[in-house]
Protein backbone atom coordinates (compact mmCIF):
# COMPACT_ATOMS: atom_id res chain seq x y z
CA UNK A 1 0.00 0.00 0.00
CA UNK A 2 3.16 2.62 0.94
CA UNK A 3 4.44 1.71 -2.53
CA UNK A 4 1.45 2.65 -4.42
CA UNK A 5 0.66 5.85 -1.99
CA UNK A 6 4.01 6.77 -2.89
CA UNK A 7 3.69 6.51 -6.64
CA UNK A 8 -0.11 8.15 -7.18
CA UNK A 9 1.35 11.11 -4.83
CA UNK A 10 4.41 11.69 -7.20
CA UNK A 11 2.50 10.65 -10.15
CA UNK A 12 -0.18 13.46 -9.60
CA UNK A 13 1.92 16.28 -9.08
CA UNK A 14 2.49 18.99 -11.26
CA UNK A 15 4.64 18.30 -14.31
CA UNK A 16 5.02 14.52 -13.22
CA UNK A 17 5.85 12.08 -15.90
CA UNK A 18 4.36 8.29 -16.16
CA UNK A 19 6.66 6.34 -17.79
CA UNK A 20 10.17 7.68 -15.48
CA UNK A 21 8.27 7.04 -12.58
CA UNK A 22 6.73 3.29 -13.80
CA UNK A 23 10.36 2.73 -14.55
CA UNK A 24 11.59 3.55 -11.06
CA UNK A 25 8.61 1.90 -9.33
CA UNK A 26 9.30 -1.63 -11.76
CA UNK A 27 5.94 -1.10 -12.63
CA UNK A 28 3.79 -1.48 -16.20
CA UNK A 29 2.91 1.48 -17.87
CA UNK A 30 -1.04 -0.05 -17.65
CA UNK A 31 -0.61 -1.06 -13.93
CA UNK A 32 0.57 2.98 -13.18
CA UNK A 33 -2.24 4.07 -15.24
CA UNK A 34 -4.75 2.37 -13.74
CA UNK A 35 -3.63 3.42 -9.77
CA UNK A 36 -3.37 6.76 -10.94
CA UNK A 37 -7.15 6.57 -12.14
CA UNK A 38 -8.26 4.70 -9.85
CA UNK A 39 -6.52 7.58 -7.12
CA UNK A 40 -8.42 10.23 -9.25
CA UNK A 41 -11.87 8.64 -8.93
CA UNK A 42 -11.80 7.08 -5.51
CA UNK A 43 -9.39 8.50 -3.29
CA UNK A 44 -6.93 6.19 -1.39
CA UNK A 45 -9.70 3.40 -1.03
CA UNK A 46 -9.27 2.87 -4.60
CA UNK A 47 -5.62 1.63 -4.12
CA UNK A 48 -6.85 -0.98 -2.08
CA UNK A 49 -6.12 -4.33 -2.87
CA UNK A 50 -8.75 -6.24 -5.03
CA UNK A 51 -10.06 -9.76 -5.78
CA UNK A 52 -9.51 -10.61 -9.17
CA UNK A 53 -12.21 -12.85 -9.40
CA UNK A 54 -14.93 -11.58 -12.06
CA UNK A 55 -17.48 -9.80 -10.43
CA UNK A 56 -19.94 -11.38 -12.81
CA UNK A 57 -19.92 -14.85 -14.63
CA UNK A 58 -22.56 -16.22 -17.47
CA UNK A 59 -21.87 -19.54 -15.61
CA UNK A 60 -22.49 -18.54 -12.20
CA UNK A 61 -25.96 -19.72 -11.12
CA UNK A 62 -27.92 -18.94 -8.17
CA UNK A 63 -28.42 -21.37 -5.51
CA UNK A 64 -31.81 -22.12 -5.72
CA UNK A 65 -31.62 -23.05 -9.70
CA UNK A 66 -29.06 -25.36 -9.02
CA UNK A 67 -30.53 -27.02 -5.88
CA UNK A 68 -33.83 -27.63 -8.74
CA UNK A 69 -31.55 -29.22 -11.11
CA UNK A 70 -29.86 -31.54 -8.18
CA UNK A 71 -33.71 -32.20 -7.46
CA UNK A 72 -35.00 -33.03 -10.86
CA UNK A 73 -31.68 -35.74 -11.42
CA UNK A 74 -32.56 -37.18 -7.94
CA UNK A 75 -35.82 -37.72 -9.25
CA UNK A 76 -34.93 -38.97 -12.55
CA UNK A 77 -31.50 -40.67 -11.86
CA UNK A 78 -30.92 -41.58 -15.97
CA UNK A 79 -31.66 -38.48 -16.90
CA UNK A 80 -28.83 -36.54 -18.42
CA UNK A 81 -27.90 -32.86 -18.84
CA UNK A 82 -30.14 -32.46 -22.15
CA UNK A 83 -33.11 -33.73 -21.01
CA UNK A 84 -32.40 -31.92 -17.68
CA UNK A 85 -31.84 -28.64 -19.78
CA UNK A 86 -34.92 -29.14 -21.66
CA UNK A 87 -37.50 -30.07 -18.88
CA UNK A 88 -36.08 -27.08 -16.94
CA UNK A 89 -36.53 -24.39 -19.99
CA UNK A 90 -40.55 -25.14 -20.00
CA UNK A 91 -39.70 -23.65 -16.57
CA UNK A 92 -37.38 -21.06 -16.93
CA UNK A 93 -36.69 -19.66 -20.43
CA UNK A 94 -33.88 -17.87 -21.18
CA UNK A 95 -32.26 -18.05 -17.92
CA UNK A 96 -32.11 -21.38 -18.19
CA UNK A 97 -28.20 -22.52 -18.22
CA UNK A 98 -26.34 -24.56 -20.82
CA UNK A 99 -26.57 -28.19 -21.13
CA UNK A 100 -22.52 -27.70 -20.58
CA UNK A 101 -23.28 -25.96 -17.68
CA UNK A 102 -25.51 -28.39 -16.08
CA UNK A 103 -23.34 -31.11 -17.07
CA UNK A 104 -20.40 -29.83 -14.81
CA UNK A 105 -22.65 -29.26 -11.96
CA UNK A 106 -24.11 -32.15 -12.13
CA UNK A 107 -20.25 -33.76 -12.27
CA UNK A 108 -19.08 -31.38 -9.28
CA UNK A 109 -22.05 -32.61 -7.02
CA UNK A 110 -20.72 -36.65 -7.66
CA UNK A 111 -24.14 -37.88 -9.19
CA UNK A 112 -22.68 -38.88 -12.68
CA UNK A 113 -19.60 -40.94 -13.61
CA UNK A 114 -17.21 -41.06 -17.10
CA UNK A 115 -18.65 -43.42 -19.20
CA UNK A 116 -15.99 -45.29 -21.01
CA UNK A 117 -16.42 -45.52 -24.94
CA UNK A 118 -17.46 -48.42 -26.81
CA UNK A 119 -16.88 -49.54 -30.40
CA UNK A 120 -20.34 -49.02 -32.20
CA UNK A 121 -21.64 -52.63 -32.36
CA UNK A 122 -21.29 -53.68 -36.74
CA UNK A 123 -25.07 -54.15 -38.13
CA UNK A 124 -25.60 -56.85 -40.60
CA UNK A 125 -26.88 -55.78 -44.51
CA UNK A 126 -29.97 -57.29 -43.99
CA UNK A 127 -31.38 -55.68 -40.79
CA UNK A 128 -35.34 -55.66 -40.61
CA UNK A 129 -36.21 -52.49 -43.28
CA UNK A 130 -39.92 -50.64 -41.82
CA UNK A 131 -40.04 -47.11 -41.80
CA UNK A 132 -42.07 -45.54 -39.07
CA UNK A 133 -43.22 -42.15 -40.50
CA UNK A 134 -46.56 -41.17 -38.74
CA UNK A 135 -47.94 -42.42 -35.21
CA UNK A 136 -48.65 -46.23 -35.30
CA UNK A 137 -47.19 -46.80 -38.75
CA UNK A 138 -45.33 -49.03 -36.34
CA UNK A 139 -45.30 -50.59 -32.71
CA UNK A 140 -42.96 -52.21 -31.31
CA UNK A 141 -43.47 -55.05 -28.29
CA UNK A 142 -40.70 -57.28 -26.14
CA UNK A 143 -41.16 -58.19 -22.79
CA UNK A 144 -38.67 -56.20 -20.04
CA UNK A 145 -36.70 -58.46 -17.93
CA UNK A 146 -38.85 -60.18 -14.99
CA UNK A 147 -38.52 -59.41 -11.12
CA UNK A 148 -39.77 -60.42 -8.04
CA UNK A 149 -42.39 -58.40 -5.81
CA UNK A 150 -41.52 -58.73 -2.10
CA UNK A 151 -44.53 -61.11 -2.16
CA UNK A 152 -42.68 -63.16 -4.02
CA UNK A 153 -44.96 -63.08 -7.15
CA UNK A 154 -43.11 -62.58 -10.63
CA UNK A 155 -43.25 -59.81 -12.86
CA UNK A 156 -43.10 -60.21 -16.84
CA UNK A 157 -43.45 -56.72 -17.81
CA UNK A 158 -45.18 -56.57 -21.32
CA UNK A 159 -44.21 -53.93 -23.33
CA UNK A 160 -45.84 -52.23 -26.55
CA UNK A 161 -44.62 -48.59 -27.81
CA UNK A 162 -45.09 -46.46 -30.83
CA UNK A 163 -41.83 -46.40 -33.02
CA UNK A 164 -42.65 -42.71 -34.11
CA UNK A 165 -43.40 -41.10 -31.29
CA UNK A 166 -41.87 -43.43 -28.88
CA UNK A 167 -45.54 -43.10 -26.69
CA UNK A 168 -45.91 -46.04 -24.43
CA UNK A 169 -48.81 -47.68 -25.32
CA UNK A 170 -48.89 -50.19 -22.47
CA UNK A 171 -46.48 -51.17 -19.60
CA UNK A 172 -48.57 -54.79 -18.41
CA UNK A 173 -47.30 -56.26 -14.93
CA UNK A 174 -48.22 -59.79 -16.44
CA UNK A 175 -47.70 -63.05 -14.37
CA UNK A 176 -46.62 -65.08 -17.33
CA UNK A 177 -45.42 -64.81 -21.25
CA UNK A 178 -48.09 -66.86 -22.39
CA UNK A 179 -49.77 -65.89 -25.79
CA UNK A 180 -53.19 -65.68 -24.30
CA UNK A 181 -52.35 -62.72 -21.22
CA UNK A 182 -50.56 -61.05 -24.18
CA UNK A 183 -53.86 -61.18 -26.58
CA UNK A 184 -55.31 -59.82 -23.77
CA UNK A 185 -53.76 -56.85 -23.78
CA UNK A 186 -53.04 -56.27 -26.93
CA UNK A 187 -56.77 -56.25 -27.62
CA UNK A 188 -57.66 -54.04 -24.85
CA UNK A 189 -55.04 -51.05 -26.89
CA UNK A 190 -56.42 -51.76 -30.19
CA UNK A 191 -60.08 -50.79 -28.73
CA UNK A 192 -58.15 -48.10 -27.66
CA UNK A 193 -55.70 -46.86 -29.68
CA UNK A 194 -56.90 -48.55 -33.00
CA UNK A 195 -54.94 -50.53 -34.80
CA UNK A 196 -50.99 -50.36 -36.31
CA UNK A 197 -50.19 -50.92 -39.70
CA UNK A 198 -46.69 -53.19 -38.66
CA UNK A 199 -45.73 -54.93 -35.63
CA UNK A 200 -42.04 -55.12 -34.91
CA UNK A 201 -40.60 -58.12 -32.46
CA UNK A 202 -38.01 -60.29 -31.69
CA UNK A 203 -38.24 -64.00 -32.39
CA UNK A 204 -38.60 -64.98 -28.78
CA UNK A 205 -42.33 -66.28 -27.52
CA UNK A 206 -45.05 -65.91 -27.72
CA UNK A 207 -44.83 -63.63 -30.47
CA UNK A 208 -42.47 -66.19 -32.49
CA UNK A 209 -41.69 -70.04 -32.41
CA UNK A 210 -38.72 -70.89 -34.72
CA UNK A 211 -39.90 -74.24 -35.26
CA UNK A 212 -43.70 -73.30 -37.05
CA UNK A 213 -44.11 -72.28 -40.39
CA UNK A 214 -43.16 -68.24 -41.09
CA UNK A 215 -42.37 -68.63 -37.33
CA UNK A 216 -45.85 -68.23 -36.63
CA UNK A 217 -47.36 -68.59 -33.33
CA UNK A 218 -50.98 -68.41 -32.16
CA UNK A 219 -50.82 -64.56 -31.53
CA UNK A 220 -49.09 -63.90 -34.74
CA UNK A 221 -51.82 -65.38 -36.67
CA UNK A 222 -54.60 -63.88 -34.91
CA UNK A 223 -52.32 -60.40 -35.74
CA UNK A 224 -51.88 -60.90 -39.12
CA UNK A 225 -55.56 -61.63 -39.56
CA UNK A 226 -56.01 -58.29 -38.40
CA UNK A 227 -54.11 -56.76 -41.59
CA UNK A 228 -51.17 -55.79 -39.46
CA UNK A 229 -48.18 -56.66 -40.92
CA UNK A 230 -45.16 -58.65 -38.29
CA UNK A 231 -41.91 -57.65 -39.02
CA UNK A 232 -39.16 -59.89 -37.01
CA UNK A 233 -35.83 -58.78 -35.80
CA UNK A 234 -32.80 -61.23 -36.30
CA UNK A 235 -31.89 -63.61 -33.31
CA UNK A 236 -29.38 -62.28 -31.32
CA UNK A 237 -29.48 -58.78 -32.50
CA UNK A 238 -31.15 -56.32 -30.03
CA UNK A 239 -29.62 -53.32 -32.07
CA UNK A 240 -32.85 -53.87 -34.34
CA UNK A 241 -35.42 -52.62 -32.47
CA UNK A 242 -32.48 -50.31 -30.30
CA UNK A 243 -35.26 -47.30 -29.17
CA UNK A 244 -37.50 -50.35 -27.51
CA UNK A 245 -33.94 -51.79 -25.49
CA UNK A 246 -33.32 -48.29 -24.68
CA UNK A 247 -36.56 -47.62 -23.17
CA UNK A 248 -36.32 -51.02 -21.34
CA UNK A 249 -33.17 -49.53 -19.67
CA UNK A 250 -35.07 -46.57 -18.44
CA UNK A 251 -37.34 -49.31 -16.36
CA UNK A 252 -34.21 -51.11 -14.76
CA UNK A 253 -32.84 -48.21 -13.49
CA UNK A 254 -35.96 -46.39 -12.36
CA UNK A 255 -38.65 -49.06 -11.21
CA UNK A 256 -36.99 -52.79 -11.04
CA UNK A 257 -34.13 -51.48 -8.27
CA UNK A 258 -37.54 -50.94 -5.87
CA UNK A 259 -39.72 -54.06 -6.22
CA UNK A 260 -43.88 -53.32 -4.90
CA UNK A 261 -44.84 -55.36 -2.58
CA UNK A 262 -47.59 -57.21 -4.47
CA UNK A 263 -48.54 -57.69 -8.38
CA UNK A 264 -50.89 -54.90 -7.67
CA UNK A 265 -48.96 -52.51 -6.47
CA UNK A 266 -46.26 -52.77 -9.05
CA UNK A 267 -48.42 -51.95 -11.58
CA UNK A 268 -49.54 -49.04 -10.06
CA UNK A 269 -45.78 -48.34 -9.99
CA UNK A 270 -45.43 -48.87 -13.89
CA UNK A 271 -48.26 -46.65 -14.49
CA UNK A 272 -46.59 -43.94 -12.99
CA UNK A 273 -43.78 -44.21 -14.78
CA UNK A 274 -45.52 -44.65 -18.06
CA UNK A 275 -47.35 -41.45 -17.37
CA UNK A 276 -44.08 -39.60 -16.52
CA UNK A 277 -42.55 -41.03 -19.53
CA UNK A 278 -45.15 -39.91 -22.07
CA UNK A 279 -46.34 -37.03 -20.75
CA UNK A 280 -43.19 -35.15 -18.70
CA UNK A 281 -40.21 -36.62 -20.02
CA UNK A 282 -38.73 -34.24 -23.08
CA UNK A 283 -36.53 -36.74 -25.38
CA UNK A 284 -33.80 -35.75 -27.28
CA UNK A 285 -35.00 -37.69 -30.66
CA UNK A 286 -38.09 -35.65 -30.62
CA UNK A 287 -36.61 -32.16 -30.56
CA UNK A 288 -37.22 -31.79 -26.63
CA UNK A 289 -41.01 -32.58 -26.77
CA UNK A 290 -42.86 -35.70 -25.06
CA UNK A 291 -43.98 -38.52 -26.77
CA UNK A 292 -48.15 -37.13 -25.89
CA UNK A 293 -47.15 -34.68 -28.11
CA UNK A 294 -46.76 -36.43 -31.33
CA UNK A 295 -49.00 -39.21 -30.68
CA UNK A 296 -52.53 -39.56 -31.59
CA UNK A 297 -54.91 -42.90 -31.77
CA UNK A 298 -55.56 -44.40 -35.48
CA UNK A 299 -58.08 -44.43 -37.62
CA UNK A 300 -57.93 -48.23 -38.33
CA UNK A 301 -60.25 -49.51 -35.64
CA UNK A 302 -60.13 -53.46 -34.25
CA UNK A 303 -63.05 -55.21 -36.16
CA UNK A 304 -63.45 -58.87 -37.36
CA UNK A 305 -61.11 -60.31 -39.18
CA UNK A 306 -62.30 -60.14 -42.77
CA UNK A 307 -61.90 -63.39 -45.48
CA UNK A 308 -58.64 -62.74 -47.51
CA UNK A 309 -59.29 -63.13 -51.42
CA UNK A 310 -56.36 -66.18 -52.69
CA UNK A 311 -55.49 -66.22 -56.07
CA UNK A 312 -58.29 -67.77 -58.36
CA UNK A 313 -55.27 -70.43 -59.39
CA UNK A 314 -55.07 -71.58 -55.71
CA UNK A 315 -56.79 -74.29 -54.00
CA UNK A 316 -58.20 -72.88 -50.77
CA UNK A 317 -58.44 -74.83 -47.44
CA UNK A 318 -59.26 -74.97 -43.77
CA UNK A 319 -56.59 -76.06 -41.20
CA UNK A 320 -58.28 -78.36 -38.88
CA UNK A 321 -57.88 -78.58 -34.80
CA UNK A 322 -55.38 -81.12 -36.00
CA UNK A 323 -53.33 -78.47 -38.12
CA UNK A 324 -53.37 -80.77 -41.02
CA UNK A 325 -55.51 -79.87 -43.75
CA UNK A 326 -57.40 -82.08 -46.32
CA UNK A 327 -56.71 -82.20 -49.79
CA UNK A 328 -56.46 -84.56 -53.29
CA UNK A 329 -56.85 -87.57 -50.64
CA UNK A 330 -54.05 -86.54 -48.78
CA UNK A 331 -53.40 -84.33 -45.05
CA UNK A 332 -50.04 -82.48 -45.04
CA UNK A 333 -49.26 -81.01 -41.27
CA UNK A 334 -49.31 -77.45 -41.33
CA UNK A 335 -49.13 -76.19 -37.95
CA UNK A 336 -51.29 -76.21 -34.60
CA UNK A 337 -50.74 -71.77 -35.08
CA UNK A 338 -53.26 -71.63 -38.29
CA UNK A 339 -56.15 -73.93 -36.57
CA UNK A 340 -59.14 -72.81 -38.04
CA UNK A 341 -57.64 -70.36 -40.35
CA UNK A 342 -57.65 -70.86 -44.55
CA UNK A 343 -54.30 -71.54 -46.18
CA UNK A 344 -53.59 -71.37 -50.31
CA UNK A 345 -52.09 -73.61 -51.95
CA UNK A 346 -50.74 -72.68 -55.23
CA UNK A 347 -49.21 -75.35 -57.60
CA UNK A 348 -45.73 -75.56 -58.19
CA UNK A 349 -44.18 -78.46 -60.64
CA UNK A 350 -44.65 -82.42 -59.70
CA UNK A 351 -46.03 -83.25 -56.07
CA UNK A 352 -44.95 -79.71 -54.51
CA UNK A 353 -46.91 -76.73 -54.42
CA UNK A 354 -46.46 -73.48 -52.35
CA UNK A 355 -48.35 -72.86 -49.20
CA UNK A 356 -49.64 -69.28 -48.03
CA UNK A 357 -51.51 -67.48 -44.84
CA UNK A 358 -52.85 -64.63 -46.62
CA UNK A 359 -49.44 -62.90 -47.78
CA UNK A 360 -46.84 -65.04 -45.66
CA UNK A 361 -45.07 -67.49 -47.66
CA UNK A 362 -45.02 -71.40 -45.76
CA UNK A 363 -42.75 -72.72 -47.41
CA UNK A 364 -43.27 -75.48 -49.83
CA UNK A 365 -45.95 -79.09 -48.91
CA UNK A 366 -45.87 -82.37 -51.07
CA UNK A 367 -49.10 -84.23 -51.89
CA UNK A 368 -49.88 -87.35 -53.67
CA UNK A 369 -51.05 -86.63 -57.49
CA UNK A 370 -55.19 -85.54 -57.99
CA UNK A 371 -55.68 -89.46 -59.39
CA UNK A 372 -54.71 -90.53 -56.00
CA UNK A 373 -58.36 -88.83 -54.79
CA UNK A 374 -60.53 -90.24 -57.60
CA UNK A 375 -59.60 -93.79 -56.79
CA UNK A 376 -60.08 -93.36 -53.04
CA UNK A 377 -63.23 -91.81 -53.88
CA UNK A 378 -63.92 -95.15 -56.46
CA UNK A 379 -62.49 -97.57 -54.70
CA UNK A 380 -61.65 -96.91 -51.07
CA UNK A 381 -58.04 -98.16 -51.98
CA UNK A 382 -54.97 -97.17 -54.29
CA UNK A 383 -54.99 -99.23 -57.01
CA UNK A 384 -52.43 -102.08 -57.96
CA UNK A 385 -49.49 -102.04 -59.51
CA UNK A 386 -49.31 -103.42 -63.32
CA UNK A 387 -47.08 -106.00 -62.18
CA UNK A 388 -49.83 -106.65 -59.71
CA UNK A 389 -52.37 -107.47 -61.89
CA UNK A 390 -50.23 -109.42 -64.36
CA UNK A 391 -48.96 -111.86 -61.43
CA UNK A 392 -52.28 -112.69 -60.92
CA UNK A 393 -53.73 -113.31 -64.52
CA UNK A 394 -50.44 -115.62 -64.76
CA UNK A 395 -51.54 -118.09 -61.54
CA UNK A 396 -55.45 -117.67 -62.56
CA UNK A 397 -54.07 -119.38 -66.65
CA UNK A 398 -52.05 -121.73 -64.46
CA UNK A 399 -54.74 -123.39 -62.19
Amino acid sequence: MSLKLEFVERATAPGAKLAPLCREFGVSRPTGAKWVRRFKQEGYAGLEERSRRPTSSPLSLAEELVMVILAQRDQHPSWGAKKLRDLLAKRYGDTTPSMSTIARILKRAGVVRERRRRKPVTVMDRAPSVAADAPNDVWTMDFKGWWRTHDGERCEPLTVRDAFSRYVLTIAALGSTKGEPVREELGRLFKKHGLPRAFQFDNGSPFISTRARGGLTALSVWLVSLGIRIVRSRPGCPQDNGGHERMHRDVAQEVQPWPSDDLRAQQRELDRWKQEFNHVRPHEALGGKTPADLYKPSDRKLREPTPFAYPRAFLVRRVDFAGHISCRGDKPYVGLALRGQHVGLEPLEGLRWRLWFRDIDLGTVEMLPDWFDRAAAENHRLPRSTNEKDNKESSETAA
